[in-house]
């Protein structure tokens, strides 16, 4: 098996030979450590992405765009539409996705950077009515090879029609402004219709922005500004839902405001949550159950 360690295996070398493995069906994924030369293991992608992402001369604090459009048309991104095709938890998530969908008889779905339409061929096996456009500038063969016999699966490269749902997954932590991508995604959903949206503001590969993390914390009062009500989440999915209550003009003014102030909070709330917060919770842990936090203290004295 090909090794990023080794200095005379290139990246390519090493996607190319996953590639195969999946394709043949031979490569097993793991959410854990790999158990066989023949596992592929969540990180091991996540690393391939960065070495990439390296290698092409991106910069997740000073932007270049043409390099970072080429970096989403690597092979690597056809390696992370095989890998979520055949990852369990992946299409855990997409199957309680297809189904709330389903459920809900929402009949006209956009699914914005739907890679390999997974999700959408999954709503219209369920649904007889549904049709489902994706929304991918530049789908691959594999994209529109899988999906040519769903005649109710479209890819498009613009936002032109209302639909009923908007599925957005991994998406926004990618780019450099998501507030104005928000407000495209917004105002393409009918009144009273839904966006099931699931973020991950958080630093597991460089192609997450660093500019975007402050809204781990704050992007649910921006979508309020935008018109959008939370629901909760989408049942054994990493999705939350969120309903389109009004047809609202942004404020860009306000919207603005709000984010130099999420933006200038971050530090304190990253602060509180991995310093003040645990030790707020032990004091109140004494408070209420002074015998019982001592007794736990002594024994990891003890051990220690």
């Amino acid at each position: 098996m090909p090794d990023l360690k080794t200095k005379n295996t290139s990246t390519d070398e090493v996607i190319n030979y996953w590639l195969g493995k999946l394709r043949s069906g031979e490569c097993l994924l793991s959410e854990t450590s790999p158990t066989s030369e023949d596992t592929l293991f969540i990180e091991d992608l996540w690393r391939l992405m960065d070495q990439v992402w390296d290698e092409m001369g991106c910069d997740n604090l000073d932007l270049n765009n043409d390099k970072i459009s080429s970096y989403y048309q690597h092979p690597v991104w056809l390696l992370n539409g095989y890998f979520i095709e055949n990852h369990d938890l992946s299409l855990q998530h997409r199957n309680a996705i297809s189904d709330w969908i389903v459920k809900n008889n929402l009949l006209s779905v956009i699914d914005f950077g739907g890679g390999f339409g997974t999700l959408g061929r999954l709503i219209t096996e369920k649904s007889d009515e549904t049709i489902v456009d994706i929304y991918e500038p530049f789908p691959s063969q594999e994209s529109l090879y899988r999906c040519q016999n769903h005649s109710r699966i479209k890819f498009v490269c613009q936002l032109n029609n209302q639909y009923d749902c908007l599925v957005c997954t991994d998406v926004l932590e990618h780019v450099p402004d998501p507030l104005s991508l928000l407000a495209q995604m917004v105002s393409s959903v009918n009144i009273n219709g839904y966006l099931l949206i699931a973020n991950h503001f958080y630093p597991c590969i460089k192609c997450h922005l660093p500019s975007t993390f402050h809204f781990r914390y704050s992007f649910d009062q921006f979508a309020e500004v935008f018109g959008l009500q939370s629901i909760g989440i989408c049942l054994n999915s990493h999705a939350t839902i969120y309903q389109k209550t009004v047809n609202q003009t942004p404020d860009w003014k306000l919207i603005r405001r709000m984010e130099r102030i999420s933006q200038q909070l971050f530090f304190f709330r990253e602060f509180n949550r991995y310093y003040l917060l645990p030790w707020k919770n032990r004091i109140k842990n004494f408070i209420t159950h002074p015998i019982t936090t001592v007794q736990k203290a002594r024994a990891k004295f003890i051990n220690f």
